[in-house]
């Protein structure tokens, strides 16, 4: 791929970038450039794109018999932002856009930059919890336990 100084994320199909390679724009993007990347008319898509490919990196064997709701809502500096849930029951994760009327057993609460950090692997989420930056309501240890749930990508 192109250097990150020449690619235009504007236009660019988040959906034909592989997960590692996600990872390596995603580091080497100072965090206020990403800020303006989804700020921008970008954002609904990228989000989409990394909500909807949770289920591929998905790891069955490690949720084992867990049945769980998570919403994520993903901050946009106002008092909006987006809302997605993912259900992992039964060996699988279903991702839903928007709100259920489902209750969630964690909810958790990050600005834009801070997510795509995390879910890039270019985050923690104890330090973003630590740093006031990530709010987690609900069950704790499954929050911690998400990093084992996932197979996320090293950049």
């Amino acid at each position: 791929m192109a250097a990150l100084d020449d690619l235009d994320l504007e236009s660019l199909d988040f959906g034909s970038v592989e997960p590692k390679e996600f990872a390596r724009i995603v580091k080497a993007m100072p965090t206020r450039r990403i800020a303006e990347l989804m700020g921008g008319p970008q954002r609904g898509r990228v989000l989409d794109e990394v909500f909807h490919r949770m289920h591929t990196l998905f790891k069955p064997s490690a949720a084992g018999s867990r049945d769980a709701v998570i919403r994520w809502r993903i901050s946009d500096g106002a008092d909006g932002g987006e809302v997605y849930e993912t259900h992992i029951a039964n060996g699988t994760c279903t991702v839903t856009d928007g709100r259920t009327d489902r209750t969630p057993q964690l909810s958790l609460t990050m600005a834009a930059p801070e997510f795509l950090k995390l879910v890039s692997g270019n985050a923690s989420g104890p330090t973003l919890f630590f740093t006031r930056k990530l709010q987690a309501k609900g069950d704790i240890r499954l929050a911690g336990s998400l990093t084992y749930l996932f197979d996320i990508p090293k950049a």
